[in-house]
């Protein structure tokens, strides 16, 4: 953003960001990076999209492999100049245009990242762009921007109008879930454990992990609720459990817990459960191919698994033996393994230091709390 003619001041916990409003960017003098962050590039392309001047953005190895036609299709659809150097992938070339248009755009995956792009050009575009899911996905997004859902007979909509002023407001930035799941995790499987994480996110979008590991039998308490910035925050007391059943996850509620699949299916397999998840072949476009990466990995432990192109199953064992990881240079592939080498002993992780990926203190929490 800076780059982009923002100026942005840090100070320990606290950023002030000097907005310049929706035609206030200036073009960069080079390539924008976007390192491993899907997110940072699929809404970033969202906004540039709409500028009257020539963006190109790249990312690291991993980034430039995962698909970039999914923001490509309705950006182009909207009258937008985007292009990909190489089929669908970035880097990604966007050139300006004389003005956007609205669209009517029904997602054909789920995805926030799409819809917030979409959401995002939409304030550059001429008219009421309407964005169409049949499954509810992460709403950080519209949160942010005041825009409220409509319910249809498929699911729901989000209007955004071109032009849409977006007001000066302050946020607070809630502890990253899908990060404190890994902590959680820990907790559950280590004898012993009573474990208080404050002032996380829980937005219902982002809290699915908590409801699968309570269908498995884990002692999690939500306190001292509240709502800030329009997102809800609070603390969560974990203490340890004996996870027991199957985890089970397939239709919509893939889509729910997408990225925390690899932590769920590695703190199942550590407790002895059973699992079997479908309709998550989103998973095989992310960092890594998770689906193959879990799979391989979790054979190596000596578990039964049987992969699908949409997933996998696994059986229930008690008696996992230690293996080289293979963490693919995913970073969430690294930290599920991780947390289950702090009850499974012998597990080496190859690839450990993409978990600063996310998560740069990763090792330094997990240590302290397998040592206590």
């Amino acid at each position: 953003m800076a780059q982009l003619g923002i100026l942005i001041e840090d100070m320990d916990n606290e950023c002030i960001v000097h907005g310049r409003g929706l035609h206030g960017l200036r073009q960069s003098a080079s390539d924008l990076d976007a390192g491993n962050s899907g997110t940072t590039m699929r809404l970033l392309s969202g906004i540039l999209v709409g500028q009257r001047f020539a963006s190109s953005i790249t990312g690291d190895n991993s980034l430039r492999k995962r698909p970039m036609t999914r923001i490509m299709d309705p950006l182009t659809a909207m009258g937008g100049n985007i292009k990909s150097q190489t089929s669908g992938r970035a880097p990604l070339e966007i050139q300006p245009v004389e003005s956007l248009h609205a669209i009517t755009y029904a997602l054909p995956v789920a995805s926030a990242q799409v819809k917030s792009a979409v959401l995002l050009a939409g304030l550059y575009a001429h008219g009421t762009t309407v964005i169409e899911e049949s499954i509810q996905t992460r709403d950080h997004t519209e949160r942010m921007l005041g825009i409220r859902p409509e319910k249809t007979p498929t699911g729901h909509r989000l209007l955004v109008s071109g032009g849409k002023s977006v007001e000066p407001r302050d946020f607070i930035v809630p502890g990253d879930p899908s990060s404190a799941a890994f902590l959680i995790a820990a907790a559950l499987l280590l004898p012993g454990s009573e474990l208080l994480i404050r002032d996380v996110g829980l937005n219902p979008t982002r809290i699915g992990f908590l409801g699968h590991m309570l269908e498995l039998g884990a002692h999690i308490e939500i306190q001292s609720l509240h709502m800030s910035s329009g997102e809800p925050f609070g603390n969560i007391l974990i203490r340890a459990s004996s996870l027991q059943g199957e985890l089970r996850i397939e239709g919509d509620a893939a889509a729910d817990v997408i990225d925390e699949i690899p932590i769920l299916a590695s703190t199942a397999l550590a407790a002895g459960c059973s699992g079997r998840i479908r309709n998550a072949k989103e998973l095989r476009a992310k960092e890594s191919d998770r689906i193959s990466a879990l799979v391989s990995n979790m054979r190596s432990l000596g578990a039964e698994v049987e992969e699908y192109d949409d997933g996998f199953a696994f059986e229930a064992k008690a008696d996992l033996h230690g293996s080289r990881i293979l963490s693919e240079g995913d970073h969430r592939i690294a930290m599920s393994f991780g947390v289950l080498g702090c009850v499974v002993p012998g597990i080496t992780i190859e690839g450990a230091e993409h978990a600063a990926i996310s998560y740069p203190q990763f090792w330094l929490a997990i240590g302290a709390i397998d040592k206590n």
